[in-house]
């Protein structure tokens, strides 16, 4: 195989700090937001990866003008938006990305046109039927030959009238982030009601109503139901956070090696789902401390196994796994029977690889049994899944001759994952 990457051997303790770029999720919600304002905005700092070039690739095409800015840090241009009337037709490639395959179909209905949604073969088999149907419950025309699957094209008429909607997001809070962005923008404003029983990944609800709040957007919030009427978007300034759950391996590298690293300008309140950290890796025996520098994690020698919930916070799942691996005592990660809807089958994923490499992962339904046993050299395959591969390079840390598979896929979400993390090695 020509694309197997070697992950790096480290026999002694790190000792370093770094800058994680920013967060996906909130580049992405920024992004939206700014489209859909009465004003210009600017976005400092924003995360430049796949999942958010897709994003301002789909945005341009609706004839949104956004351009790369003059900032502080030469590497990282700001972003300016100015938002206009949107039109097709046109064609959107939402690759693997959540948030765009979601996000930006209920966006489009205020153009004018035939917008086509398509993707990577991955994007066919992950859930959007929820946001499809919701649309349709709206008003919107969308075209899904009774699938209700990508690819889709939307009949956008430039406007949506709104009103009461129901949708289910047991597979994904993105669903009702998806219908939240577009509600202050809906003729009559927009009732969203929630019928699922059970919700993954809540944070990130709490995070679009932070980000509608920055935008002057306010948002009623019942029990599963939230209520926005129609207000208008005002352009904003805003700079945006590290991306905190690209930050697990690099904190978890510090474990790993018994060493310490320092996160820059980890924020001190934040809805971002990475923060959980803070008290995860605690409980598996590292030191933690945040203070105005960033948050340092130190490791103590001992890594300990956890029994813990994810259910909202599933993306840190596969950084937990590859750490809990290597722990004294078993794991029991539970309620991410979500993430199998994910880039790849996550639990299936991490199972089939950490059990190749001699571990003892046992699968359930919607839980994940880590019973620790020592690992050996293979071949770590990613499944086209980020979080795969960084977790293959966490596992290569301690176990030499580790070659991860597709290595690049990291730049979904992380652009120079491989960079960064020789960076910290050196």
């Amino acid at each position: 195989m020509s694309n197997l990457w070697s992950a790096p051997y480290r026999s002694t303790g790190i000792n370093t700090t770094i800058s994680i770029p920013g967060s996906k999720s909130l580049t992405n919600r920024y992004l939206i937001l700014s489209a859909l304002a009465n004003s210009e905005s600017i976005i400092h700092a924003p995360l430049y990866s796949r999942d958010s070039q897709l994003m301002i690739a789909g945005l341009k095409s609706l004839g949104i003008e956004i351009n790369q800015i003059q900032s502080s840090d030469p590497s990282v241009p700001d972003l300016l938006i100015k938002p206009g009337q949107m039109f097709g037709p046109a064609g959107i490639d939402v690759g693997n990305a959540g948030t765009v395959m979601r996000f930006l179909p209920p966006v489009s209905a205020f153009a004018k046109g035939l917008i086509n949604f398509d993707g990577d073969p991955r994007s066919h088999e992950r859930p959007v039927g929820p946001v499809i149907k919701a649309m349709e419950d709206l008003g919107i025309l969308v075209n899904h030959n009774n699938q209700y699957r990508l690819p889709i094209t939307i009949n956008a008429s430039g406007k949506v009238l709104g009103g009461k909607v129901e949708i289910d997001a047991t597979n994904s809070s993105q669903f009702v982030s998806a219908l939240m962005l577009i509600g202050a923008r809906c003729e009559n404003g927009l009732e969203i009601i929630n019928i699922a029983t059970t919700t993954p990944s809540l944070p990130h609800i709490d995070m679009t109503i932070n980000c509608l709040a920055d935008y002057g957007i306010k948002v009623e919030s019942g029990e599963g139901s939230w209520k926005i009427s129609q207000q208008e978007f005002k352009g904003i300034e805003k700079t945006i956070e590290p991306d905190l759950s690209n930050a697990a391996p690099f904190l978890a590298a510090a474990i790993i090696t018994n060493g310490i690293i320092t996160i820059r300008h980890w924020p001190k309140n934040t809805s971002q789902a990475g923060d959980k950290l803070r008290e995860i890796f605690s409980q598996m025996g590292a030191e933690i401390e945040l203070t105005d520098s960033g948050l340092t994690v130190t490791g103590t020698g001992k890594i300990k196994g956890i029994e813990i919930d994810l259910h909202e916070v599933g993306e840190l799942t596969p950084s937990i796994a590859a750490l809990a691996s290597l722990a004294s005592t078993p794991s029991h990660l539970k309620n991410i029977g979500h993430l199998r809807l994910h880039e790849t089958d996550r639990l299936s994923a991490l199972a089939t690889e950490i059990n190749a490499l001699g571990g003892e992962v046992i699968e359930e339904k919607d839980n994940l049994i880590i019973n620790p046993k020592p690992l050996r050299s293979g071949i770590f395959h990613t499944y086209d899944d980020h979080r795969m591969a960084t977790a293959g390079a966490m596992l290569g840390l301690t176990i030499k001759d580790i070659q991860v598979e597709n290595i690049e896929t990291t730049k979904k979400t992380l652009p120079d994952f491989v960079g960064l993390w020789q960076s910290i090695l050196n």
